[in-house]
């Protein structure tokens, strides 16, 4: 390239530039210090450079980067972000909340009432105490009327309820407990209306059936009863099976706390309905039904570390509270209330209205945790930090 020309003129006068500028840094760097040890805003500075300097590192740039762990992600130079916060884009929860309404805890509850009822209804049957079946068996009926409604309203439509029965899934929750409901109805029906037979003339068609509803009744309320521990427990499999924190975390727990439920409701109806002298299974029970329900509550308070919060706090931990002071107090009145009737009825209100508060207490405590994005991050992070620790 000629050096007359244009371009080599320009060429010339950047180069004479740089050496300057080169000339000069230098002559700073020596009066000043290097751009290792310089302080100042926007200095490179390295660890040796900032050693002699007598200064601190502003960031280390020497440092050697982590290891990397054997099959795992991570390692390089070191991390100075702060710890995040627990919020969400836009402010809206990293789980979508539960969209059940109130109708579906209220579907909870009338369908451990009919379980537990249509066993009450089997044991005065097997023992030959006909209050006690009958009060059963008119509650079974009614409650499981009730959770039919309930979970139809649920769904929007009732030809839905009608097409989860095309299909059986045996591992998916919701399907078996369609198919569960489907059996316990009828049965829990046939054995009701069997209750009516002595209403019936002795002759003519109507007395056809007064003859044959009774053993009719005895086989259906079997059916029902055999099908009650099914339909009292798979509410609580369901709410286990989904993503929500606190539902999921106490799977081993909810299954169990529905049918102590189910069984002190239950045991509630026959000392409501049944005299005194008929009232003993009803007690033995509601002793059985408030053991579980009362282990089961403590365990889902306690053992699920954070995930237990939403059971402890505001609206679900008032309601299991009360719950538990229910159950108690119904299982007291019920050992204590053998000679009064009074007691033994007011024993059976408290026991199922403790079945009420247990249910609800469950149910907004797993809404709750889903609205909250702290119960869904931080066991996240530390299921991370023990597989972690497991590879290493």
């Amino acid at each position: 390239m000629s050096p007359d020309r244009p371009v080599g003129d320009l060429f010339r006068r950047f180069r004479e530039r740089l050496s300057a500028e080169q000339e000069d840094g230098g002559a700073a760097e020596r009066e000043n210090g290097s751009r290792a040890t310089a302080a100042g805003p926007g200095v490179g500075r390295t660890d040796a450079g900032s050693h002699d300097a007598g200064l601190a590192p502003h960031p280390p740039r020497d440092a050697a980067p982590r290891r990397r762990r054997k099959g795992g992600r991570g390692g390089g130079e070191q991390l100075n972000v702060p710890p995040a916060e627990f919020t969400s884009y836009y402010g809206r929860p990293i789980l979508k909340p539960p969209v059940w309404r109130w109708d579906i805890a209220a579907y909870l509850f009338t369908g451990g009432l009919a379980a537990g009822s249509s066993l009450l209804a089997a044991g005065g049957q097997l023992t030959g105490r006909p209050a006690l079946r009958r009060a059963g068996r008119v509650t079974a009926l009614g409650a499981v009327g009730a959770s039919t409604y309930f979970l139809v309203n649920d769904l929007g439509r009732p030809s839905r309820f009608h097409h989860m029965l095309r299909v059986a899934k045996v591992t998916s929750p919701m399907s078996v407990g369609t198919w569960i409901l489907s059996v316990f109805g009828p049965a829990a029906g046939v054995a009701a209306i069997a209750e009516a037979a002595p209403l019936l003339p002795e002759r003519g068609v109507l007395g056809l059936g007064r003859r044959l509803l009774p053993p009719a009744g005895h086989a259906a309320g079997l059916v029902a009863a055999v099908t009650a521990p099914a339909l009292a427990t798979y509410t609580g499999v369901l709410l286990a099976d989904t993503a929500v924190p606190s539902w999921h975390e106490a799977y081993p727990e909810l299954p169990a706390i529905f049918a102590g439920s189910a069984l002190a409701s239950g045991a509630g109806v026959g000392l409501v309905a049944a005299p005194r002298a008929q009232a003993g299974p009803a007690r033995r029970l509601a002793v059985a039904g408030a053991a579980m329900e009362l282990w089961g509550s403590h365990r889902v308070e306690n053992r699920p570390g954070l995930l237990s919060e939403p059971y402890t706090q505001g609206t679900p931990g008032k309601l299991l509270r009360a719950g538990r002071a229910l159950t108690a107090a119904g299982v007291v009145g019920a050992l204590l209330g053998r000679r009064s009737r009074v007691l033994s009825a007011l024993s059976g209100g408290a026991l199922i209205a403790a079945s009420v508060c247990t249910r609800f207490g469950i149910f907004h405590g797993g809404v709750a945790s889903a609205r909250d994005p702290r119960y869904t991050v931080v066991p996240q992070r530390e299921r991370a930090d023990r597989r972690a620790a497991e590879q290493d």
